[in-house]
C-alpha cells in the first residue's frame, strides 16, 4: 500500500507531463511505470529524480548498461526494495542478461552479505594495503 495517493490525471500539469515525455523517449517505450506515477504527486521532486536517474543509468559512461542494471539490483536487494529488485532485474533482463548471469548475480549478492556480515561481526580492522593512499597496492 502506497503512502501517497496516485494523482488521476498527472500529466495535466505541464511539468509532470515533461517528465513523462522525457522517460518515454529516453527509453523508447510509453511505459512509465509505478515510481514515476507516484512520484508526480510532486512535479519538483519527480524532475530532479528523474534528471539523476536518466543522468545516471541512460547516459553512456565507463559502465556498460546491462553491469549498471546488475548493480543496481545488488544494492536494490540488499536495501530491501522489492519494486527496484523487480524492476531493475526486469530492465537487465531487457538489456541481454541471460539467466546463468542471473544466477551468478545472485550467488554474488549472497556470498557479499554473507562476507559483510562476518566482517561487521568481526569488526575487522581494515588493511592499510586496502587504501588509495597505500602506494604499494
Amino acid at each position: 500500500m502506497s503512502t501517497v495517493a496516485k494523482p488521476d490525471n498527472p500529466e495535466a500539469d505541464p511539468r509532470v507531463k515533461g517528465v513523462f515525455d522525457d522517460i518515454r523517449a529516453t527509453r523508447k517505450s510509453d511505459f512509465i511505470n509505478n515510481m514515476w506515477l507516484y512520484l508526480a504527486f510532486d512535479p519538483d521532486l519527480l524532475e530532479k529524480t528523474w534528471a539523476e536517474v536518466k543522468s545516471v543509468m541512460a547516459t553512456p559512461s565507463a559502465l556498460d548498461p546491462l553491469v549498471k542494471e546488475m548493480i543496481y539490483i545488488a544494492v536494490s536487494v540488499t536495501n530491501v526494495c522489492s519494486y527496484c529488485a523487480h524492476s531493475h532485474t526486469a530492465a537487465a533482463k531487457a538489456k541481454g542478461m541471460t539467466g546463468e548471469q542471473h544466477a551468478d548475480l545472485m550467488r554474488v549478492i549472497a556470498l557479499a552479505g554473507k562476507t559483510n556480515q562476518l566482517a561487521t561481526a568481526l569488526q575487522l580492522p581494515v588493511d592499510a594495503a586496502f587504501s588509495a593512499d597505500d602506494k604499494s597496492a
